[in-house]
């Protein structure tokens, strides 16, 4: 019976998701005003304005607090940004259950020596046929006016996008998701040795003091992982280096005169990233795992369990990565670092929990570090900045 509550669970989720996604598109917002303080006997107000997150252009003239769910309403009392609050929860439920479906598609299938390659072009695949429902769907996205010059300018950034996913994939099958996790929570080290390297950022001194606990964090959690794999180890830091290059590219694509608006927002920007990195996933898929699709698509014919969880984990994967999109483009970098941390704990946690791998004191340990500093770097030039003030 609870097995069948766990099923009924996933397609509900899947629901709900794809519902707010439309409902971001399409639907009104709302915002809660309690009322105010010493004024008894007044009623809360409902009001309602249209609000379409997905699109930079219907989100002029449209006034949301960016820094938190709650802010000062009119006459007093505070409003709940309700779709912001959304967004939180259905990220972290997509990164969740998205970890979870992954970690299953790939375990029925073989592991590492199995079809991950093939799993990780799939999911993007699945999510390329919901951008193009949507584009397709009457008034929910209007279709990105880029030119062919403007669609060469994004496949940089769709390559470095389908290398950080299908080595994160590789990553999740070869370890446990919570190792997995652990390891990709370090990207900010590599994001700073990419970023200075290759885009003379600039890093400040307090920045790279934080790295050391960042790393010496993962080093805790290597040693008190008892399912240690050097292949996960080694591909989720691939992981990561593709994702710094893809962060620095993004940036420089998104600078490109007239692009922004060509391409409709954020959610048409994420599609067709998605579009790109798919295309070049299924070259490699095709290289490295085409000589055996008919074993897979067999596998996928005799396990349901293969076929339901890869396109689930399809679906979680575009969906979360979009409303993680669009809920860090209506907060501040303090709120984004505190969300990051919190999703990171919640799924490093609980998928281990549900898929029973191990919590070691020492790997719980090496995870509170990482983290902890990962989150102090994300801030640490705030605090600076308000020490010197």
């Amino acid at each position: 019976m609870a097995r069948r509550s766990s099923n009924l669970l996933f397609p509900a989720a899947l629901l709900a998701l794809a519902a707010l996604a439309l409902w971001t598109n399409l639907g009104p917002s709302f915002a809660f005003a309690p009322p105010r303080a010493g004024v008894q006997g007044q009623a809360a107000a409902l009001t309602g304005s249209r609000f379409a997150a997905a699109s930079d252009a219907q989100a002029k003239g449209i006034h949301l607090r960016a820094e938190a769910a709650v802010s000062a309403a009119p006459g007093g009392g505070s409003k709940i940004d309700i779709p912001l609050m959304l967004y939180f929860l259905f990220w972290y439920l997509g990164n969740y259950y998205y970890n979870i479906t992954n970690k299953l598609a790939l375990k029925a299938a073989g592991g590492a020596t199995g079809f991950p390659m093939t799993i990780a072009t799939l999911q993007l695949g699945v999510g390329c046929i919901w951008a193009v429902l949507l584009w397709g769907y009457p008034d929910a996205r209007a279709l990105p006016k880029i030119t062919f010059d403007d669609w060469k300018k994004t496949l940089l950034v769709g390559f470095t996008s389908a290398g950080a996913h299908a080595a994160s994939v590789f990553a999740l099958s070869a370890g446990a998701v919570s190792f997995g996790q652990i390891v990709k929570a370090a990207e900010p080290a590599f994001a700073a040795l990419v970023g200075t390297t290759f885009y003379k950022s600039k890093v400040s001194l307090a920045k790279w003091l934080c790295l050391i606990p960042v790393i010496g964090g993962v080093c805790l959690a290597s040693l008190g992982e008892l399912d240690f794999a050097w292949a996960a180890l080694f591909t989720a830091g691939l992981a990561n280096v593709f994702a710094a290059f893809k962060g620095n590219e993004n940036k420089k694509l998104m600078s490109t005169d007239g692009l922004k608006d060509r391409m409709g927002g954020v959610g048409n920007q994420f599609a067709l990233t998605s579009i790109n990195s798919f295309l070049f996933c299924l070259v490699l898929m095709l290289v490295t795992e085409g000589y055996k699709f008919g074993e897979f698509v067999t596998l996928c014919k005799t396990s349901n369990i293969v076929l339901v969880n890869l396109i689930y984990s399809g679906l979680w994967f575009y969906g979360y990565n979009e409303l993680a999109t669009m809920t860090i483009k209506k907060t501040n970098a303090v709120t984004q670092s505190v969300a990051n941390t919190a999703k990171r704990v919640i799924v490093i946690v609980g998928v281990a929990i549900v898929m029973g791998e191990s919590l070691d004191p020492l790997k719980l340990i090496g995870c509170g570090v990482g983290i902890g500093g990962v989150f102090l770097y994300s801030v640490i030039d705030d605090l600076v900045k308000k020490a010197k003030k």
